[in-house]
């Protein structure tokens, strides 16, 4: 006899944890399946954001930013540390810790809210019937009004860089080293690559970094793209553009990777390699063939605006559908599954999705670049204020960066804002905010900012377009 929910969510991460808990606060009867397993062989919500991608890096990232600055930064602020050492052991410990903590509090939300959390697989069969095969006892049938797929994505793996988790790994791996590799080689250098990259250079490894496009962080404005560039090089990280990996070999002594630029035929030998080269969506035996489910050129799962399948009552949030694969993207567009399962009206504004690089100075940006309002025929101004001339910058010792703000000249509205510098992923909320409102620069201009903040040089910036800067020279 098979069970009956008014919705099935399928995948526990960032957009299947919210889906589900969004209908249950609609009254729903929800179920969630979710057959994540963690290197120590244990079962655990949260998906990849939780267990393997954005939370134990953020840990990691963090720790690995405070040893850097006790041995070169304190003595600036007077503070004497002597020798300063590096404790692996408890950092990655730590790092466990806050993972366990945040997945079991996932598993909690989801009882608190009524949920039947099931452990196993979950696949989507036609007619919304769901094949639920557990972890253990054998395999059941469940009835769905409502399913709501959301699967997530795995990392891509190489042909000539084949993963073999220990000498050239992915991402996860990447994060649970037990020493620091002498010399680091990362193949890709996008958010994933460049935090990963930041973490093990901050601990000690010489990091070269792999990227094959000759343009750096070209998903970034390029003003804000060539700040962090310099940024990173006097860090110590060895960015090398317009590299495209040929071979790679594992030997003795780590993994002799070969590779070809401008200057031709290149090689470096490193202790372990790293391959961020992206994601894919995993729809691996997610669904049968006659479930109705179609994927688009990507491998994505086709979906419209609304998320909508081409099932009707079937839905596809996150990782597995169109559009950046970001947990907060993924959540929003759960809850507005959610919301339309229960026949309210709900949107996803896809044009105000902020993107965030953890590395320091961090990266962060919403809307359009400069390139791609020029592209688009729109007449525009740009203003943009550097935080070496913000007080509150100058105190932290953290005065690299900027804020750049792209506004239409016919209306004022807002097109897109770029930071690079102390707490950007904090500022761009701001941003963000002012977007979703379509605000225009004046809006931000007669908004008051406390000082001293890190938030002025916002403000300073909606003023520099307008050439009313008060803090910085204008053009």
């Amino acid at each position: 006899m098979s069970r009956n929910f008014d919705v099935v969510v399928i995948g526990a991460g960032p957009a299947g944890y919210v889906a589900a808990i969004r209908a249950a606060q609609h009254g729903k009867t929800v179920a969630c399946i979710d057959e994540w397993k963690n290197k120590d062989e244990k079962n655990a919500f949260g998906g990849t954001c939780l267990n393997a991608g954005c939370i134990p890096s953020k840990a990691l990232l963090e720790s690995s930013e405070l040893f850097h600055r006790a041995k070169n930064d304190f003595k600036k602020h007077g503070i004497k540390t002597g020798e300063v050492e590096l404790d692996l052991a408890t950092m990655q410990k730590r790092r466990a810790s806050v993972v366990r903590e945040l997945t079991g509090g996932i598993a909690s939300l989801l009882k608190t809210n009524k949920i039947e959390c099931l452990v196993g697989h979950g696949k989507l069969l036609a007619g919304k019937n769901v094949e639920f095969t557990p972890v253990s006892g054998g395999v059941e049938a469940i009835e769905a009004k409502n399913v709501i797929l959301a699967s997530g994505s795995s990392p891509i793996e190489i042909s000539i860089a084949a993963f073999d988790h220990h000498n050239i790994v992915d991402s996860w791996s990447a994060l649970e080293f037990d020493h620091v590799p002498d010399r680091l080689g990362v193949i890709g250098a996008g958010a994933i690559g460049l935090e990963l990259g930041s973490v093990w250079s901050r601990l000690g490894s010489k990091v070269t970094v792999l990227e094959a496009m000759d343009d750096f962080l070209s998903m970034a404005d390029r003003d804000v793209a060539k700040v962090a560039a310099k940024d990173f090089k006097q860090q110590g990280l060895d960015i090398q553009l317009g590299a495209k990996v040929t071979a790679t070999k594992v030997t003795k002594n780590g993994v002799d990777v070969s590779y070809d630029d401008k200057n031709g035929s290149q090689s470096i030998e490193v202790d372990k390699l790293v391959v961020a080269v992206g994601r894919r969506p995993h729809t691996d035996d997610l669904f049968s063939g006659d479930a109705g489910i179609q994927l688009d050129e990507h491998g994505c799962i086709t979906v419209d605006d609304e998320c909508r399948t081409h099932v009707k009552g079937v839905y596809a949030v996150g990782d597995c559908v169109r559009g950046p694969m970001l947990a907060h993207k993924g959540s929003e567009e759960g809850v507005m599954a959610a919301d339309l399962i229960a026949g309210e009206i709900a949107e996803v504004n896809y044009g105000a999705i902020p993107s965030v690089i953890y590395t320091a100075p961090e990266i962060a940006w919403v809307g359009k670049t400069e390139v791609e309002v020029k592209e688009s025929g729109r007449t525009y101004k740009v203003g943009s204020f550097p935080f070496a001339a913000s007080g509150r910058a100058k105190a932290m010792e953290q005065i690299s960066g900027m804020v750049k703000i792209i506004s239409s000249k016919d209306d004022d509205e807002i097109l897109g804002v770029h930071i690079v510098g102390p707490m950007a992923g904090e500022l761009i909320a701001e941003a963000v905010l002012a977007m979703e409102f379509s605000a225009s620069t004046e809006d931000i201009q007669r908004t008051i900012h406390a000082h001293p903040s890190l938030a002025e040089a916002i403000h300073e910036a909606s003023l520099a377009v307008d050439n009313k800067a008060l803090n910085f020279p204008n053009k």
